[in-house]
């Protein structure tokens, strides 16, 4: 039986890449010791999705309670265990947080993945290494791009090369990434090096906004997660800057899932995607709190600070044309109706 270690496994993407790849035949064993609690407090807890794959998948999955930052059990972990795939997606996900605590948001973000990736060339060369980037290490040159704003929106100049969505070709230079950025960015170049320099099977996927039913939103971490469970639940939602006319494009855990998946069966050495919904799925947060006020048939309770967090896009729609061209056969399931139409079932429940 192949066996996979997937880190951060109780969070959003983790969650979904132990369900998907159980069904697949694999053992899955799982790192996480629920951080998210400590970065964002109690409703960010990922302790319920721990207890649900422990009681749903008793003979498939094993937890395993440690920090990714402990060389020593790392190092443990891979001599006893022969690992056919990894999947990294245990961060500290929030540009706020990060410059709260840069050294903790710079340990966990890059120089874990440093030791994860050591490990996989000492003890598992043959593996696939597959890292949860994000689309914050292009900082805010998004923002410079010939955007005019609607009514309820941003969009971008209909004649420009980007108006597909963003390509891996964006700079990553002279821009303001925000710390959370630096740290992922960090990883990232390292991730692309190990596959480069050293031949290991190790693919990057910048993330949009990922989402989905599972994901432990908070204020400063998972914007429709968060907006959802404050319309719902009758909690004042804070919109910061831009009229609440930004624009983010939000891929469902499942599709990015799926495109691991495509990329184990076919693995590249350092390759780099765009993950986002792209023009299938993206949403304003006024055109959100529309959507989501017409499915749940609650009011929202909104309240607006004009001054815009520091790094934050004004409009990121991906294009996803690369991945799409190596990997044909993957296609994008969910749009941004059919995502928070389950959410917000989901909540209820």
């Amino acid at each position: 039986m192949k066996k996979v270690l997937v880190t951060g496994s109780c969070g959003l993407i983790g969650s979904e890449s132990v369900r998907f790849l159980i069904q697949k035949g694999f053992l899955v064993v799982g790192i996480d010791n629920d951080m998210r609690k400590k970065f964002f407090g109690d409703e960010a807890s990922t302790r319920w999705m721990r207890d649900r794959l422990e009681s749903e998948f008793k003979n498939h999955y094993k937890h395993l309670d440690i920090d990714i930052r402990d060389d020593k059990k790392i190092e443990d972990l891979f001599k006893s265990n022969k690992f056919d795939l990894v999947i990294h997606t245990a961060a500290q996900p929030s540009h706020d947080w990060a410059a709260k605590e840069p050294m903790t948001d710079f340990d966990i973000n890059a120089r874990a993945t440093l030791i994860l990736l050591e490990n996989v060339r000492n003890h598992a060369p043959d593996a696939v290494f597959i890292f949860t980037s994000t689309n914050k290490v292009y900082g805010d040159n998004p923002n410079l791009l010939p955007l005019v704003e609607l009514e309820k929106r941003y969009e971008i100049d209909p004649k420009h090369k980007y108006h597909k969505g963003i390509d891996e070709s964006m700079s990553l230079d002279q821009t303001i990434h925000s710390v959370f950025g630096v740290s992922k960015i960090s990883a990232d170049i390292m991730v692309q090096e190990y596959g480069r320099y050293f031949g290991l099977k190790t693919g990057v996927f910048r993330g949009g906004c990922l989402t989905g039913p599972q994901h432990s939103g908070a204020q400063l971490h998972g914007f429709l997660a968060y907006l959802v469970k404050c319309i719902l639940d009758g909690k004042k939602y804070i919109i910061f800057g831009y009229k609440g006319k930004q624009v983010r494009d939000n891929i469902h855990a499942h599709d990015l899932v799926n495109m691991f998946w495509h990329f184990y069966e076919n693995p590249k050495k350092g390759e780099i995607y765009n993950a986002g919904g792209g023009r299938m799925s993206n949403i304003s947060i006024l055109e959100a709190i529309e959507k989501i006020e017409k499915i749940s048939g609650r009011k929202a309770i909104i309240e607006y600070n004009d001054k815009a967090r520091i790094g934050d896009h004004i409009w990121y729609v991906s294009d996803t044309s690369k991945f799409q061209k190596h990997y044909p056969e993957w296609k994008q399931q969910y749009d941004i109706d059919n995502i928070l139409t389950e959410m917000c079932a989901s909540h209820r429940q």
